[in-house]
């Protein structure tokens, strides 16, 4: 059996991902999965970020717990990749060079294209997407949105937006403590029909497209969409309906940040930035008509594993 221990730095959590192949050929399987919500990168959207001296200590902290859950396993690989907020910060190498000296791994820098190939590669081993061919992705993290048209299964087209959801909060809500004003919103919403028009992703959006979800806004969507039923993630649906998810927004926007920090499976970290985040992927699905996302658990850190464990060429 292969072993690898993946950890993604993100704008706003540090995931890791301890995963085994049995065989060649055979699928990639979890044996340790661990988020931690660091928000490295706060003042992201500056137009020249910077990682402030807390951001990186918090990153660095979280990535050493990250690390110490593969501890007593045998010998492995350990891969480490940032992505928007180290990749956009005028300091961002000198994080990586802290990660290195502190924990002796380097930290493989991914481009906007290198994570939107590899969060689609992750996809691929998802059975819950296993009849789907023809369909879009869309990975909204904390600096940047992460957009994959996939034909026949394959990656025809991908786009790396900068709509992260704490890009956007910072951007277009003055006051996240407090119930979130609906201009504030329309804000949000402007800015992210603006940034697909100049994209011209757009263009791969036809009427009623199928839409695949991930990242930490839908799985969170979804575990309070299922805390409310008294379900337990696992047993929800993957399928989720956009007008369930502009309710929640519209139920949660009402709210001071401590209650939304309150809400049934809402983690404390991701609560200021969560309206703006669901008022993206409404807006998303506006654009191209479609009614639903189907979620996915599966992407960036299941693609890096699959990489590690079967080398094959990069979908691009």
């Amino acid at each position: 059996m292969s072993l690898v221990t993946i950890i993604d730095i993100g704008s706003n959590s540090i995931k890791n991902l301890v995963a085994s192949r049995e065989r060649p050929g055979a699928p990639v399987a979890a044996l340790k999965m661990r988020t931690i919500e660091a928000r490295i990168s706060a003042g992201i959207s500056q137009a020249a970020p910077s990682l402030t001296e807390e951001g990186m200590a918090r990153g660095l902290e979280a990535v050493q717990n990250l690390l110490a859950d593969s501890v007593g396993l045998p010998p492995h690989p350990v891969v480490l990749v940032a992505t928007s907020a180290v990749r956009d910060a005028a300091n961002g190498d000198e994080f990586r060079r802290r990660v290195r000296e502190a924990t002796g791994h380097t930290v493989r820098l991914l481009s906007g294209q290198e994570e939107a190939a590899l969060i689609g590669r992750g996809l691929l081993s998802d059975p819950v997407l296993s009849g789907l061919r023809d369909f879009h992705v869309f990975d909204l993290g904390g600096g940047s949105l992460e957009c994959l048209a996939f034909a026949g299964r394959e990656i025809r087209h991908a786009a790396s937006l900068q709509l992260g959801c704490v890009r956007l909060t910072e951007r277009c809500i003055p006051d996240p403590a407090a119930p979130i004003l609906r201009d504030a919103l329309i804000r949000v919403a402007g800015i992210t029909r603006e940034v697909f028009a100049k994209s011209g992703f757009p263009a791969a959006l036809p009427d009623g497209a199928t839409a695949v979800g991930t990242g930490g806004t839908l799985t969170t969507a979804r575990a309070i969409l299922g805390a409310l039923e008294n379900k337990a993630l696992p047993d929800t649906s993957p399928r989720l309906p956009v007008e369930r998810l502009r309710a929640l927004l519209l139920d949660l926007a009402s709210q001071t940040l401590a209650e939304r920090r309150r809400v049934p499976a809402m983690p404390p970290g991701r609560a200021d930035v969560f309206p703006a985040a669901l008022m993206t992927l409404v807006t998303i699905a506006e654009l191209g008509g479609f009614d639903i996302y189907h979620h996915s658990l599966r992407n960036l850190r299941w693609g890096l594993a699959d990489e590690s464990l079967m080398p094959f060429p990069n979908p691009l």
